[in-house]
């Protein structure tokens, strides 16, 4: 299974870029008009978040999540079969590279973070092809057991590697960064019990990751934002680099919702593009409820 679904991303990963959005704005579509659970989902988080100023914006909006979630989805033909130096040339403009040089110039370790925003994994690439050391993300395995042998091996090529969101996958992170090396990390994915807190993310309390906020305030790591944003018409995409717009405290709870706020001062910018399906307000088991104060500002 997994030797064909390999095949089928290669041969996606050839059509132009256009024709591969295009085909991927359909798929979303369709998804949301047989799947009851991705569509509930989707417009529940997305009215939740108040991001749509009123009824005809939000529905307008939806329909345009829809179609751009389809994208990102055959976008990974992209990010995990085409060559480095193609998926360079997609990225059509990289604002903010002079962070990373001046972090490079200190010899710093340096942690990238991104949500589930844009085109991500095509910026991942495009960052890791560029950087003179190994890129290694944190990934959790899919529920499909058959595309983790595709994944991996897309992700493990040129200079990437992975790690699993575990404690051993931690302990990997850490010493790809005291090696002076770069990593990955998804902000906005739930964390397993114990490895997060509640924090309020737009409004609603969502167990948010502590290992960022950890690592940010590391001596010798310099923590990034970035977003890989997807151009309109199928001309490639520009990447965003940016550094915290607030520095972390020690404070969990309050970090947690600082990093909460950096995440949805980036969605902002790209509504359309983010995740909304992604079920962010879910509660790992063993974790205790939140209380009515870890969903507000």
């Amino acid at each position: 299974m997994s030797a064909l679904v390999h095949w089928l991303l290669s041969l996606l990963a050839r059509l132009p870029l256009s024709w591969l959005q295009a085909l991927g704005a359909l798929l979303g579509r369709l998804i949301y008009r047989v799947s009851p659970g991705f569509a509930a989902r989707l417009r529940e988080n997305l009215a939740s978040s108040q991001i749509a100023g009123n009824y005809q914006v939000y529905e307008k909006l939806v329909k345009q999540v829809a179609a751009e979630t389809g994208k990102g989805a055959l976008e990974l033909a992209i990010a995990w079969c085409e060559t480095p130096e193609r998926i360079a040339r997609l990225v059509r403009h990289c604002s903010g590279w002079e962070h990373v040089e001046a972090a490079l110039a200190r010899g710093d370790g340096i942690v990238f973070v991104t949500p589930h925003l844009g085109s991500y994994d095509i910026a991942g690439r495009y960052i890791s092809h560029r950087l003179p050391f190994p890129l290694t993300a944190m990934y959790r395995p899919p529920k499909l057991a058959w595309l983790e042998p595709v994944m991996q091996a897309g992700r493990s090529r040129d200079k990437g590697k992975t790690a699993p969101a575990t404690a051993a996958g931690v302990r990997i992170l850490m010493k790809a960064l005291k090696a002076g090396e770069a990593t990955i990390i998804l902000p906005d994915q739930v964390p397993g019990g114990g490895e997060g807190v509640w924090a309020p993310f737009f409004g609603q309390p969502a167990y948010t990751m502590t290992l960022v906020p950890r690592l940010a305030q590391v001596s010798g790591i310099t923590t990034l934002l970035f977003v890989g944003e997807r151009l309109s018409g199928g001309r490639g995409f520009a990447v965003h680099i940016r550094p915290l717009p607030e520095p972390f405290t020690g404070d969990k709870a309050e970090d947690a919702a600082r990093l909460n706020r950096a995440v949805e001062g980036l969605i902002r910018t790209l509504p359309a593009q983010y995740l909304w399906s992604y079920n962010r307000y879910k509660r790992p088991g063993g974790v205790p409820a939140p209380d009515a104060s870890q969903g507000t500002a």
